[in-house]
């Protein structure tokens, strides 16, 4: 029986309203007895706080079934040395942060982490900028530009940093096959027997791809038909919608 890894944003929800039958499909999968986990690029939002937004929709999955990529970056710095860190993120990515043992601090961090805030301003920048230039590392929970309705997200707020410093950050989440990796054990999972399905060609296929998953690209959101030939790789599957998925 596969494993299954599923994106949210663009295969079961636009923004927070059900995609067609996604619902019925995620039903389906835990019915089923398939391993499952709903993996998300977004570091702000608990897998509590995920559960309730699938919820709300009519998607009910246990909390223990999300991974985001504030738990797949504390995944990756609990194997670093240094527990002192720069934060710019909300509380989901603090949390996760505080679970593995780290302190928050302006005080000569270990890292400069950069996850996704509303309120970015020229003082996280000055100070982020500062400590990579004197050695911290930098590390970003993902690097997505921007989010529904143009919302700045993970990879905008690095942007000025990496100006700055000349130095880019090690992103954690898709299509980083980091991310995959970590979503692996967290659900005792092999590569060779897990799907993963997304909309997005550039980050969730090329993560699947690079990670050694078998890969489904659904239509209903970023990636579509007319896009497939821009990409020097292919899904191994293609459905109109998550609802229609029948391999599984």
């Amino acid at each position: 029986m596969k494993s299954v890894i599923c994106d949210i944003d663009g295969v079961l929800l636009h923004n927070n309203d059900l995609i067609g039958d996604a619902d019925k499909f995620i039903a389906r999968i835990i019915k089923q007895g398939n391993p499952l986990t709903i993996l998300t690029n977004y570091p702000s939002q608990t897998a509590q706080d995920l559960q309730n937004r699938l919820g709300a929709a009519g998607i009910e999955v246990p909390e223990e079934h999300f991974y985001t990529s504030a738990m797949a970056t504390a995944a990756f710095l609990e194997r670093q040395e240094g527990r002192k860190a720069f934060v710019i993120g909300e509380g989901a990515l603090t949390h996760e942060l505080y679970k593995i043992g780290f302190t928050i601090t302006d005080i000569n961090p270990d890292y400069v982490i950069v996850g996704e805030t509303r309120s970015y301003n020229w003082e996280m920048i000055q100070k982020a900028s500062y400590f990579i230039m004197e050695g911290a590392r930098f590390i970003a929970t993902n690097p997505d530009v921007a989010g529904p309705k143009g919302y700045p997200a993970c990879g905008a707020l690095c942007a000025p940093i990496e100006r700055i410093t000349g130095k880019k950050p090690l992103y954690m989440g898709k299509p980083s096959s980091w991310v995959i990796r970590a979503a692996l054990n967290y659900m005792d999972a092999h590569s060779e027997d897990t799907v993963i399905i997304g909309d997005n060609m550039r980050t969730d296929i090329l993560a699947g791809i690079q990670a050694g998953l078998e890969t489904i690209l659904v239509l209903t959101g970023t990636s579509q038909m007319g896009d497939l030939k821009k990409f020097p790789y292919q899904p191994n599957h293609i459905f109109p919608s998550a609802g229609e998925i029948d391999i599984l």
